[in-house]
């Protein structure tokens, strides 16, 4: 299955089997064109899985389509290492030709994991496309139970479960890959139960053959209710039997600013905080204590923030008021001490917020508790 690939903007935020990924996407306007140009990449990732250091040189191919009206052609991919060699598809591609961008990792940097990229500049594109090249290389071969029995379900083997899928924009999707294993002696059917609305979630293959590795796929939906930090679950259902524990599966909501003309932009909120850190100083354990920011939106329409994300459960949103232009409002969080231990501390704040320059703001709260 083809991934639309209408090029990704920046991202703003605080065994070996092919695993297909599809990036946060956006549509971005080609210079002096009034369509924008379409590039359909079957893969943004590709994941090596578990390799060893005899596995010697790693080689991947990334294929691309040209789907929109204007010829296209790659005139540079970049490398983020010597450790990577690449070869592209040279010379100009019409409408429904396709490309190939085959790298290879020397795999000579010894036993850990690597995930590297590649910045693929297409003519007629404002901004590049990164493509990635990932795996965990062991000093020897290790068996399934090995890799994927820390945190597993019954047969059902995973490195982990809890999974992250990066910054997500309003109005479009994100994707994600992870390996997992069938530690059984039969084939292992997977199915789900209790999904949250916005994920979508499978195996492939499934059933998953018996001492087998297959890839899980995530693809979260962007929900307009749901800005910042989210966490999507889903069960997995064994053979007919449901799990003892979900998957959790997170991503980081933003709104998307892609279709705004200039002038909208022009129009923008612009909030300018006093300072990114209120330092309490000294803090007595059994005193709460009140960090105070102050906001001045100088922009030309109200600023908002859709979500304050705080990484400690001891500080919390007391106010966060929406400020109209050119005025001045503050932004209070309280800290309950005790809920921390004695010594110094810093507490990270990341706003969600209505701002084209500024859609996430990261403020600190620091202190000594004694």
């Amino acid at each position: 299955m083809f991934w639309t690939l209408l090029l990704a903007a920046g991202i703003a935020s605080c065994g070996s089997r092919n695993a297909n990924s599809a990036p946060v996407v956006e549509l971005v306007p080609v210079e002096d064109s009034q369509a924008p140009a379409t590039v359909v990449f079957d893969k943004t990732v590709h994941d090596f899985g578990d390799v060893s250091v005899t596995d010697g040189p790693l080689t991947c191919t990334f294929t691309f389509t040209n789907e929109g009206s204007d010829p296209i052609s790659v005139y540079e991919v970049v490398s983020s290492c010597g450790c990577t060699d690449v070869q592209w598809t040279k010379g100009t591609l019409t409408k429904g030709q396709s490309g190939t961008i085959s790298a290879t990792y020397k795999n000579q940097d010894g036993a850990k994991p690597f995930d590297k990229t590649l910045t693929v500049y297409i003519s007629g594109l404002k901004r590049p496309v990164v493509l990635r090249l990932r795996g965990v290389v062991h000093e020897k071969k290790k068996s399934l139970s090995e890799l994927y029995g820390a945190q597993k379900l019954g047969d059902f083997g995973l490195k982990a479960r809890q999974f992250k899928t990066g910054t997500l924009k309003q109005g479009l999707s994100v994707s994600e890959t992870a390996p997992v294993a069938n530690l059984g002696k039969k084939p292992l059917q997977v199915t789900w139960a209790d999904v949250s609305p916005q994920l979508t979630v499978s195996v492939d293959p499934n059933p998953i053959p018996a001492g087998s590795t297959a890839t899980l796929s995530f693809t979260i939906k962007a929900d307009s209710a749901l800005y910042g930090k989210t966490v999507y679950t889903a069960t997995p259902v064994l053979n007919g039997r449901k799990a003892e524990a979900p998957l959790e599966v997170s991503a980081f909501t933003q709104e998307n600013f892609s279709s705004w003309s200039a002038d909208k932009r022009d129009e923008a909120a612009l909030p300018v905080f006093d300072a990114s850190t209120v330092n309490l100083g000294i803090i007595r354990q059994d005193t709460p204590q009140e960090a105070v920011f102050l906001c001045t939106n100088k922009g030309k329409t109200p600023f908002h923030i859709y979500k304050a994300d705080v990484e400690s459960p001891a500080l919390k949103a007391v106010s966060l008021p929406d400020v109209t232009a050119g005025a001045q409002e503050k932004v209070v969080f309280r800290l309950d001490p005790s809920a921390l231990p004695k010594g110094e501390c810093v507490i990270m704040i990341s706003l969600t917020t209505n701002s084209p320059l500024r859609p996430l703001v990261n403020l600190f709260v620091a202190g000594e508790i004694r």
